[in-house]
């Protein structure tokens, strides 16, 4: 298990984690904590997990969280973990959008280094403040783009990044769910009430809660920029008030093209998040349900299926690889690898250093460029499908 042998000195030495969000009647919530403990280097001491004190107090008792540390709102949490000197080392910010940009400010301020769901904030001028902060802190500032941390891609980025596919000519991504076809929202399901609240989740719908990790995927594993989009925002179920459905056309740096289609109305399809990439020399393409595959074909060959801990795996893959090949490995492991990155960085950053060059976690600044694909997408669909430049 090659990332956890790389954690071994730090077994003793858990990271104090606290959380805000995640409580009852929480699905992110217990999708971090389960993350966190996997490799055994966080431990979870504190928490503010609801807005409601009286249930923010419960959800930690459920959880084993001492009543002493259990708070009624963050601002409280952050002000008491701060001056206690066994407070908290890291926070994870598991809340609805709207929420994540003055908790993450807050701890910030408070010295205490961030991990946040995405997307980063919920405008681009708050995206912009917290990259300031975080860099004037010098904090770590980790997010949970989970997608990142699966071990076949990070076999792609690396094999793009060496050159087997020469120079990238398309990049073309999918993110299809069909759990919102129908108005979920209007039976108080708590998942989708808030996903389709402009109020909580910001300005885009499926844009913000999945079109984000399509793009943020695409950019990792490509190595490129975006320039500019063209972007059609539907929404299909009548009274729902943010987009159900997103289709973009792509301009990257350098010259390459590409297109992103995001559903959630999308029927026959539970999650399906893939990648397609074509360069001079090869292509390449990884499905998110079949994670531990990954297809690769040099232009005028047959296609070759590397697997995950299998002979064709090289380093930066069998890095982040916990388990034998033939095991499936997914979904919670990708968020494990994003929080045992973490440690890395969070344990660099106690005596000033910063982590070997093969951490790799999505930073707050790739949250910035989250937030502003988000924004440049609203704009282009708003304006009936103008080219907007991505800044």
């Amino acid at each position: 298990m090659a990332i956890t042998a790389s954690h071994e000195a730090g077994r003793h030495d858990r990271i104090r984690l606290g959380m805000v969000g995640g409580g009852q009647g929480a699905f992110i919530g217990a999708v971090h904590r389960i993350a966190a403990r996997i490799d055994d280097q966080f431990e979870l001491v504190a928490g503010a997990l609801a807005s409601d004190p009286v249930r923010a107090k419960a959800s930690a008792r459920e959880i084993g969280i001492v009543d002493d540390r259990a708070y009624g709102s963050f601002e409280e949490m952050a002000k008491a973990e701060a001056a206690r000197p066994d407070g908290i080392e890291a926070v994870s910010i598991v809340t609805p959008n709207h929420m994540h940009a003055p908790i993450a400010t807050a701890f910030l301020r408070a010295g205490i280094h961030v991990i946040c769901d995405k997307p980063l904030t919920t405008t681009v001028a708050e995206a912009e403040e917290l990259v300031a902060l975080a860099r004037s802190t010098g904090k770590v500032f980790v997010v949970t783009h989970n997608y990142t941390g699966y071990p076949m891609v990070r076999q792609a980025r690396a094999m793009i990044a060496s050159g087997e596919l020469g120079d990238i000519r398309l990049v073309q991504a999918e993110y299809l769910q069909d759990w919102l076809t129908e108005p979920l929202e209007q039976t108080d399901q708590k998942q989708a009430a808030w996903r389709t609240d402009p109020a909580r989740s910001g300005p885009g719908g499926c844009i913000g809660d999945i079109g984000t990790h399509a793009y943020n995927l695409a950019c990792f594993v490509s190595g490129l920029a975006l320039d500019e989009l063209f972007a059609q925002l539907s929404t299909f179920v009548p009274g729902r008030r943010l987009d159900d459905d997103v289709q973009i056309l792509l301009r990257w740096k350098g010259g390459a093209k590409g297109m992103l289609w995001a559903s959630q109305v999308a029927v026959g399809h539970e999650n399906g998040l893939t990648l397609r990439i074509s360069g001079t020399k090869g292509g390449l393409a990884w499905a998110q349900e079949n994670p531990n595959q990954l297809w690769f074909t040099p232009y005028g060959q047959p296609k070759q299926l590397l697997t995950r801990g299998g002979a064709g795996a090289i380093g930066a893959a069998t890095r982040v690889t916990r388990i034998p090949s033939g095991h499936p490995e997914g979904y919670l492991e990708g968020f494990a690898t994003i929080y045992a990155e973490a440690a890395q960085a969070i344990r660099a950053a106690r005596s000033g250093d910063k982590p070997d060059r093969e951490v790799l976690y999505p930073t707050v600044e790739d949250g910035l460029a989250g937030v502003k694909f988000i924004d440049a997408a609203v704009r282009s669909s708003a304006a009936k499908g103008e080219w907007i430049r991505v800044t």
